[in-house]
């Protein structure tokens, strides 16, 4: 699994690196937010930028995680990219759009009470393992001041996620090893956008 994931991370970079190339030289704006439901939600830094590559097309490139640990029993180390190509209704970050999103990472999660579905889990287990996916998402962004607007987003989609379960957040002998494929919310957005042009 290891190399594996070395292996998908150096072929994002690459990709990520000739996309940011070829749309550096075309762009007419560039944009620089932060997601503060992932703030929210896993207390994790995050950030994208989001470039114009038309008039009605934008590539938005996500990040984020938490690669240190907390007090026991909590675990919630984890990171996360989630490109996105959006098509723009109106005009480029102005109104509604649509996007197709993919999405990858890795994640150690454990100790964390929450009482729903599948989740209810990760108060006494801890799993570990990586993900990936894709899906559809819809959003709106609204126009605050010259440089600044508000995005709302929300997407679902597919994510497969091959774990390891243990039995307790900090210790314990593997108790599982499967994977489990995910559909619901895939993605889901409250972003402040800052523009550089």
């Amino acid at each position: 699994m290891h190399i594996i994931m070395k292996q998908m991370r150096k072929i994002v970079l690459a990709l990520v690196l000739l996309l940011a190339t070829a749309i550096g030289v075309q762009a007419q704006k560039v944009a620089l937010k932060t997601n503060a439901l992932h703030w929210a939600a896993m207390g994790s830094p995050n950030a994208a930028l989001e470039f114009a590559m038309g008039p009605k097309v934008t590539l938005d490139l996500y990040g984020g995680g938490n690669l240190w640990k907390f007090e026991k029993p909590l675990e919630v180390r984890h990171w996360l990219v989630q490109p996105e190509l959006r098509y723009w209704f109106c005009e480029v970050f102005n109104g509604t759009f649509v996007g197709l999103h993919g999405h990858f990472g890795q994640y150690n999660l454990g100790g964390i009470d929450v009482p729903v579905g599948r989740l209810k889990n990760l108060k006494d287990h801890r799993y570990e393992g990586y993900f990936y996916g894709a899906g559809l998402s819809l959003g709106h962004q609204w126009i605050l001041s010259k440089h600044l607007n508000l995005e709302a987003s929300l997407g679902g989609g597919w994510a497969r996620t091959p774990y390891k379960k243990y039995d307790c957040p900090r210790c314990s002998p593997l108790l599982d090893e499967s994977t489990y494929d995910y559909f619901g919310i895939t993605r889901a957005t409250l972003s402040l956008t800052y523009f550089f042009n």
